[in-house]
């Protein structure tokens, strides 16, 4: 069917939820001249809180792509223009000075409407924007068969002036050049119908990569034995420092610690404790049920749970506009898992209804989604506090930033094997250190002290928890 028998549809970037108003494309999974199908995952792009796989709601041939991977967009541009069949209109009607703009993603679109009711709903589904938009179209893809989708056979059609432009279908493949200073026009594809792909972006990186630290292997052309001519002696200019844009997870953790060092006065107390029989427990736990294994995580998880429980001051936020601190009923524990992404800091909710096995396994379980890059927004806000697990890390201590806008977090060090005094004489006990930031401003020392002496005691002494069971 030719494309002027086609309405385009305008899909612009959605609501992801949770106050997100950006997302940075990371991958397309079509291309210009694609037929895709309703629901059908069309991107990939990472929010602030997580990566996120976008569905089309409409079914054509994809006829533009409004912007390259690696461009930050925000919620309500143009993302994608697909053109869906049309119903009793000849080819080529709907050219011409009377021809319709294309239909934005909000018109009465069957599948765009069940959208909104799903987003307004609740469910977590895309809430679909407004408005028209028009971006530079990427050159079209060479469909199977022989045919371009632009028209004409054999080798793909080109504007006027650009004959020799390189035929490029992966918008990866354009950034990767763009960013290493690669010029795709002098590459030789390698690719089918004379593609440039990503090898040979990759293979070429690596070439100037050899001659940049080793210059005696490159061919000696007249431009640079006339260089060598005339300064033998002279070193490469230096490159500069790099610039990295913070963009996604690192945008998002860069600008929630900045806003709780500004904004909370934190303090922080630190204690040395005795791990030995805690760590025996736990080993006959794993012998009695390895069914069900426990980490340390969890029990440290147990011993926040019952402290804030005694000390509810440390479970709680601060309105700065109406001058209150809001205590919460509920503990929806967070705790630091490090990914490929970045730091991210998944929320067990509810954590005060779970046994200690079903805390491990609601940790295991959203440490898998995190590193995963799958957490749903929801399971990344609305924590009320936070443990930081940094021995795995190799470390024996810190002084942890509060996760804005909580008001306290527990980190964790090390277990190391170390002197210690145990009945008056010295022993070789598992040793870590316990570290506790609080905003001042929620609670005194005696408070947070408190907490923490009570953390550690359950820590070196696991028993005493058996009176709150």
């Amino acid at each position: 069917m030719s494309t002027a028998a086609l309405q385009e549809q305008l899909f612009r970037l959605p609501d992801l939820g949770e106050g997100l108003t950006e997302a940075e494309i990371i991958e397309w999974k079509v291309a210009v001249g694609d037929t895709v199908t309703i629901d059908q995952i069309v991107i990939e792009v990472e929010t602030a809180k997580a990566a996120v796989e976008v569905p089309v709601p409409y079914a054509g041939t994809v006829l533009q792509l409004h912007a390259e991977a690696g461009t930050a967009l925000e919620v309500g541009k143009p993302l994608i223009t697909v053109g869906t069949p049309t119903s009793g209109r000849p080819d080529g009607a709907g050219e011409g000075p009377g021809a319709q703009p294309p239909v934005d993603s909000t018109s009465a679109d069957p599948a765009a409407e069940r959208y909104r009711e799903e987003e307004q709903a609740g469910s977590g589904n895309v809430l679909i924007g407004y408005g028209t938009g028009h971006g530079p179209a990427p050159r079209r893809r060479r469909r199977r068969g022989g045919a371009a989708t632009g028209g004409g056979t054999g080798a793909e059609a080109a504007p006027s002036g650009e004959l020799h432009a390189p035929r490029v279908i992966s918008p990866l493949v354009r950034k990767m050049a763009r960013e290493h200073g690669i010029d795709l026009a002098a590459l030789a594809p390698s690719g089918p119908a004379g593609v440039v792909l990503r090898r040979d972006v990759e293979q070429a990186v690596g070439r100037a990569g050899q001659l940049a630290t080793d210059p005696d292997t490159a061919p000696v052309t007249p431009d640079r034995q006339q260089s060598a001519d005339r300064a033998p002696h002279a070193r490469p200019a230096p490159a500069g420092p790099e610039r990295i844009p913070l963009r996604g997870v690192r945008r998002a953790v860069a600008d929630k610690l900045s806003r709780s060092r500004t904004e909370i006065p934190d303090a922080t107390t630190w204690v040395d404790v005795d791990a030995t029989i805690l760590l025996q427990a736990r080993k006959a736990m794993q012998a009695a049920d390895p069914g069900r294994p426990i980490g340390l995580l969890a029990l440290l998880a147990r011993f926040c749970i019952a402290g804030l429980h005694r000390f509810p001051e440390l479970n709680s936020t601060v309105d700065t506009e109406r001058r209150e601190i809001v205590r919460f009923s509920e503990v929806h524990l967070g705790f630091a898992a490090q990914t490929e992404r970045g730091l991210v800091v998944p929320v067990v909710r509810d954590a005060q209804r779970m046994t200690t096995a079903q805390l491990a396994a609601e940790l295991a379980r959203l440490t898998g989604l995190a590193r995963d890059g799958a957490l749903p927004p929801d399971r990344l806000t609305g924590g009320t506090f936070t443990l930081n697990n940094y021995g795995v890390f190799g470390v024996d201590g810190s002084t942890p930033i509060i996760n804005h806008p909580e008001a306290a977090l527990l980190g964790a060090g090390r277990i190391v094997d170390k002197p210690w005094v145990v009945d008056g004489e010295l022993a070789v006990r598992k040793v870590m250190q316990l570290s506790l930031s609080f905003d001042h401003r929620v609670c005194d020392g005696g408070v947070a002290g408190g907490f923490l002496r009570f953390v550690a005691d359950c820590v070196e002494r696991p028993a005493i928890l058996l009176a709150d069971v």
